[in-house]
């Protein structure tokens, strides 16, 4: 009885979590850098056509989209990290020692599977609003220096605001609309604001309707005022333009450059204005579900990776742990393009991935234990 009074320790506790932040750390170190260099070598290419970019802002765009490749590539280097402590450990015979004390696999996985799931909480709660922060000032310059738009987009609970620069003429022209028909695309309460070069106001324009179609807005009940004292009517009235629905889309809508806290009330005003948030609240659930599915990795991981060394087929377990991450990745975007496009429930879409890779990696230790 005394021996068993001391099966979970502080210090065993500590040692198998350090290990395993280690080795985290360094394989998502490694990870990252040399992801970096291939994005590297992408901007280089895309710079390298532009005479006005400079080596060192292309260093600069590459570090700020860093924080949101690490949220892609963290369930990946949790797995691994995991395997390799639980293999390491197993070689070492560390683990085979401390199950012939009488320790459960449970007890000397517990630290681990704690360190995922505070990482876990801390890449929504932290490490997301920094990337989504970084990744806003990296389409910023992206589409100021490589793609050269000079379109800008907003919504806000009063409306859609929209900036965009004139056809073969100088000035920009600001629209605002109390509410979209995203449907049809078309902008209801419609007001225009023409500017000249030097941001002089030239003209303004009060619509009933704005519908985008053959690369202009066709406004109807259309009410032209400049200098003259009445405004001139008009039943049609077309504004060029060479805006799309998915620039439109595409510029406010990207859910990685959204902050974990700010999701919520964007979604909430995104509808407002009649614009579709389910990409949104996707990508908030799959957020909310980081935790569980970090933790299921480690599960996963010390499933196929805790066999005795003379125990033949380790290789293919290992391999078969890869395999298991690789199907995550895939199946976890395969059910989220199924949620976006209302083919399955959102929560289902968001939380399926993360449930099943519990359940499964459950079963494993389970039998694991057990068998």
């Amino acid at each position: 009885m005394g021996f068993r009074s001391f099966k979970i320790t502080p210090t065993l506790s500590r040692y198998i979590a350090t290990n395993y932040l280690i080795n985290l750390a360094l394989l998502f170190l490694a990870l990252l850098f040399i992801i970096y260099l291939f994005d590297m070598v992408e901007l280089i290419r895309r710079a390298s056509k532009r005479d006005d970019v400079p080596f060192g802002l292309v260093m600069q765009m590459g570090l700020l989209k860093l924080p949101e490749v690490a949220q892609v590539i963290a369930p990946f280097a949790v797995l691994f990290g995991a395997m390799f402590t639980f293999w390491q450990l197993t070689r070492r015979y560390e683990l085979i020692v401390v199950r012939a004390a009488g320790f459960s696999v449970w007890q000397f996985l517990g630290p681990v599977l704690l360190v995922a799931f505070t990482i876990g909480a801390l890449q929504v709660t932290m490490i997301n609003p920094m990337g989504a922060l970084l990744l806003g000032k990296y389409e910023q310059l992206e589409n100021i220096h490589l793609k050269r738009n000079k379109n800008e987009i907003a919504v806000f609970k009063e409306g859609l605001w929209l900036r965009q620069s004139m056809e073969d003429e100088p000035g920009y022209t600001v629209i605002h609309a109390g509410r979209l028909d995203q449907k049809n695309w078309a902008l209801r309460d419609v007001t225009v604001l023409r500017f000249s070069a030097d941001d002089g106001l030239e003209q303004r324009i009060d619509a009933d309707e704005a519908r985008l179609a053959d690369r202009s807005w066709l406004m109807t009940n259309a009410a032209l005022q400049t200098d003259a004292p009445e405004p001139e009517t008009l039943a049609e009235y077309k504004l060029p333009t060479d805006l799309t629905p998915q620039d439109i889309e595409d510029s406010f809508g990207s859910p990685d450059s959204m902050s974990f806290w700010q999701l919520p009330g964007h979604i909430q005003t995104l509808e407002a204005a009649g614009f579709d948030a389910t990409r949104l609240r996707v990508h908030y659930h799959t957020l909310l579900a980081q935790p569980l599915l970090f933790v299921a990795m480690i599960l996963l991981a010390a499933s196929v990776s805790m066999r005795p060394p003379r125990m033949r087929g380790t290789l293919v377990l290992i391999s078969l742990g890869i395999a298991i991450g690789f199907a995550t990745f895939f199946l976890s975007s395969f059910l989220q393009a199924l949620g976006v496009s209302r083919q399955i429930p959102v929560f289902l879409s968001a939380w399926s991935p993360a449930l099943i890779c519990f359940l499964m990696g459950i079963t494993m230790m389970l039998n694991f234990e057990d068998g």
